[in-house]
């Protein structure tokens, strides 16, 4: 199998890499005997990352990545990630691991993921693809077995995606689950247990939970195929008008001018203007992958990783807050001054100019 990143960024993961790579505290390597780890990457080894990640050369306008803690981080070193590097670029990397069956095991997949930019319009989910998957050619049309993360568009989408492929079809959660939309590093576990209840976490939290039968509607495929043919054309107009309606909304600072009259010119409707694009920008940064059979091993990985920087993070991000302010009030200061520098400088000049006349 494969692990991918996808953000209007895919990314993918394959993990031939590190069945056990370096453990960060005492409790992890003791959970270690009793857990199976089936991929984790922490970048912490330098640029020989670029010998497990594959990029895809499928496009030629996939974006790239680099090793990057980013602006601010709560420890130089363990927060560096992948981090996309241009902006309106798709992304496509992924690092190998050896094929696993999760028949009859919980399956816990949980990484770190930082919109240092502050997205306005792009994903922060990564996938996990069959084992035979060709790397070099990944694209956003490849197969996959699960999609989880979160996904940012604009001010209707904030979500985080559940996507399970399940006889030849890709079934999303129904229930909408929220996304963190802030510029902070956070921490995404996605459990799906062998009796067929799940948990989303978000930080560590349940956001989210349930069984996977009923919240996928996986017991009723027979119905839904039936109902998928006969509600098909309405789908479609419905779709249309959707996408059209993106395109535009009302313009909200307009009210009904005063020599309106309802009864000859109708009812009064607010202009429709051109909806502005979102602009995907580049920043994110993604750290931490795990894949594992154990929960508590899970929640220890996060709390040795995430948990130890969150703090530090958030602080060096108010530090540089701080300077910013005072560097612009320090700037602003500068120009009244030079103005008014300006102004008697060109005052003396006058009335030199008045005495030599």
């Amino acid at each position: 199998m494969l692990l991918g990143a996808k953000g209007h960024f895919k990314s993918r993961g394959a993990l031939s890499m590190a069945a056990a790579r370096v453990l960060v505290c005492g409790v992890c390597v003791w959970r270690m005997t009793l857990a199976t780890v089936y991929f984790q990457e922490q970048f912490l080894d330098g640029e020989r990352w670029r010998n497990r990640w594959v990029q895809s050369t499928n496009d030629s306008q996939f974006g790239h990545f680099r090793l990057s803690s980013g602006k601010f981080y709560g420890h130089k070193e363990k927060d560096k990630g992948l981090q996309t590097t241009q902006n309106g670029r798709f992304y496509a990397i992924s690092a190998r691991f050896k094929p696993f069956s999760n028949k009859g095991k919980t399956l816990v997949i949980q990484y770190t993921v930082k919109h240092e930019q502050k997205m306005d319009c792009g994903g922060g989910y990564i996938k996990v693809f069959p084992a035979d998957i060709d790397q070099k050619n990944l694209s956003g049309k490849s197969q996959y077995y699960i999609m989880f993360g979160p996904d940012i568009c604009g001010f209707d989408i904030k979500k985080v995606h559940v996507i399970l492929h399940f006889k030849n079809q890709y079934h999303s959660n129904k229930k909408p689950i929220r996304c963190k939309v802030d510029g902070f590093t956070h921490l995404y576990t996605l459990i799906l247990r062998p009796d067929l209840t799940y948990e989303v976490k978000i930080d560590g939290l349940t956001i989210e939970s349930g069984g996977i039968e009923y919240d996928w509607n996986l017991t009723s495929l027979k119905k839904m195929e039936k109902a998928s043919a006969a509600s098909k054309d309405w789908k479609q107009e419905e779709e249309h008008k959707s996408q059209d309606w993106e395109k535009h909304f009302l313009d909200a600072s307009a009210s009904k001018p005063s020599d309106w009259n309802s009864e000859l010119d109708g009812d009064w409707q607010a202009s429709v203007l051109q909806k502005p694009l979102y602009r995907v920008r580049s920043g994110t940064i993604f750290d931490n992958f795990l894949i594992t059979d154990d929960e508590e091993y899970a929640e220890d990985f996060g709390k040795a990783t995430w948990g130890e920087t969150k703090n530090p993070e958030r602080e060096m991000d108010a530090i540089q807050a701080k300077e910013e302010v005072k560097k612009a009030q320090e700037e602003d200061e500068e120009e009244l001054l030079m103005g008014k520098f300006n102004g008697k400088e060109n005052k003396f000049r006058r009335s030199h100019r008045r005495d030599e006349l």
